[in-house]
């Protein structure tokens, strides 16, 4: 076969994958917004996603699972869900193609297979719906309304319906409020649209309105009179952090629970994926999502205790720059965050080694941590310094990290990196809130010491922990095949 053979053959190819991407993402939207079914690829979103994006995403679950998942696969699978009667569900098409493989002989056609894998999805037709609203908008809350607005789909789970904010709500408040929603210097611009109202104080987002709520005290706002009920109120103001504060969101007409966006005192500290199941939300209206950094290490902890167990450790974080510090060099109430911090490599204090002991007890008293606070706007990284009660290797330690990316309770929480090149740009927009670095992993000769360096969108990734805390709060959160 000749060079122009060859290249022809080449072409061909791509354009039926290209061809096939496109009827792959057809069907993703028609799941979601016909029937509240989403497809995921090894935990990635596919909604509203280009034909490229899909087909990088295919090529890095080939290198995870370490067996080829062709787009033609995904189409098939994915049509074989259309075809069935299943109820609302997150599904993993990732994890489905990888087992249909796996299991070649075992069923006679894509349709048997998906069926009988998904044969005890139940009906939860019967969820309702629950009231959002946001009590500040920074960089946490705006990420919040993205995501919110973003995954509506027929509104039967999370319905975004305020935003509180301090001060007055005219017209020129309003038109930076939707500015600043709409475009963003690290996570690029919002996917949808946004429109000022300024007649009614609310922003129209995707068509929806929000009603944008001026309070200087939580318990002066009565949500019943924008037909808000029974509402969700996520505090990420960082101005109320323990339980009687925050209790005071309660005193509110129309709220009934509330999830703070950092570490809180008096009240459980969630890392979703590890403890949430440890409190009931029919007992419990006050919880906390801990912090970005918790967030990030707790998941790989666990798997490393469970498996390993760890004697002590410490955690360095190399941390993106927040807003709390000075731009240039001026007074602050804390050592070094006072230095400009564009221009600095600041250490500083973190509390998220203590802080992993309220999600998982058994380290109580194990890490040590500190921080230091980079010139980068956004992406950090944690590096754990462990020593391990049982004998192990490189191979060992990746080995148990890659089976908990891929299943059990942590596949929301942990992402495989097989990159050689991965450095702290490549994992903005990560939605999972640990991206363990497989390649940096070091182990001592002796298999007694281990340090894993764990990446996180401190902003993101942190964002989406926070959601899926909120759905298990408001008991919206759907069947589930990862």
């Amino acid at each position: 076969m000749s060079f122009e053979d060859v290249y022809e053959k080449e072409l061909s190819f791509q354009t039926d994958r290209r061809k096939a991407s496109v009827e792959f993402i057809k069907i993703v939207s028609d799941l979601w917004y016909d029937r509240s079914i989403e497809l995921v690829l090894f935990r990635n979103q596919l909604i509203d996603r280009n034909v490229s994006e899909i087909l990088n995403l295919h090529e890095y679950a080939g290198e995870f699972v370490q067996k080829p998942i062709s787009i033609f696969d995904s189409v098939e699978i994915a049509q074989a869900i259309k075809t069935l009667n299943i109820p609302a569900a997150k599904l993993d098409i990732g994890k489905l193609t990888y087992e249909y493989h796996l299991e070649d002989n075992g069923h006679q056609d894509a349709i048997s297979f998906v069926s009988n894998k998904l044969k005890d999805a139940p009906d939860q037709n019967g969820i309702s719906p629950k009231d959002v609203v946001l009590y500040g908008f920074g960089r946490i809350g705006r990420l919040l309304a993205r995501e919110l607005m973003t995954r509506t789909g027929q509104g039967n789970q999370m319905r975004l319906r305020a935003i509180v904010t301090r001060g007055a709500v005219d017209q020129t408040v309003l038109e930076k409020r939707a500015s600043l929603l709409q475009f963003d210097s690290v996570h690029g611009d919002f996917p949808g649209t946004v429109q000022v109202d300024v007649e009614n104080s609310a922003l129209i987002i995707n068509g929806t309105t929000v009603h944008i709520i001026s309070a200087n005290a939580p318990e002066d706002i009565d949500y019943t009179t924008y037909g808000i009920e029974d509402a969700l109120v996520i505090d990420n103001t960082g101005a109320f952090r323990d339980k009687e504060a925050l209790s005071r969101h309660l005193q509110s007409k129309g709220a009934s629970k509330v999830l703070l966006t950092a570490p809180g005192k008096g009240v459980p500290n969630i890392v979703h994926g590890v403890n949430h199941t440890d409190y009931d939300p029919e007992k419990v209206d006050i919880f906390s999502a801990a912090s970005c950094t918790t967030n990030a290490i707790t998941p790989v902890l666990k798997a490393v205790e469970d498996s390993l167990g760890v004697a002590h450790g410490h955690l360095e974080t190399i941390h993106a720059y927040t807003n709390d510090q000075n731009l240039v060099d001026n007074m602050h109430k804390k050592y070094r965050r006072g230095r400009a911090a564009a221009l600095n490599m600041v250490i500083t204090e973190t509390g998220a080694g203590k802080a992993v002991s309220k999600a998982l007890p058994s380290f109580e008293g194990k890490l040590t941590s500190n921080a230091i606070r980079v010139p980068v706007p956004n992406g950090s990284l944690a590096i754990l310094n462990l020593s391990l009660e049982k004998v192990t290797s490189k191979d060992g330690v990746n080995a148990i990290l890659k089976k908990y990316a891929l299943e059990g309770n942590l596949v929301e929480q942990i992402k495989y990196s097989l990159s050689n090149e991965l450095v702290s740009s490549d994992i903005v927009g990560s939605p999972a809130p640990s991206i363990y670095d497989s390649n940096a992993t070091i182990v001592t000769e002796d298999g007694k010491n281990a340090v894993l360096y764990v990446w996180y969108d401190n902003e993101y990734g942190y964002s989406h922990q926070v959601i899926r805390l909120a759905k298990y709060i408001s008991k919206v959160r759907r069947y589930t095949y990862y």
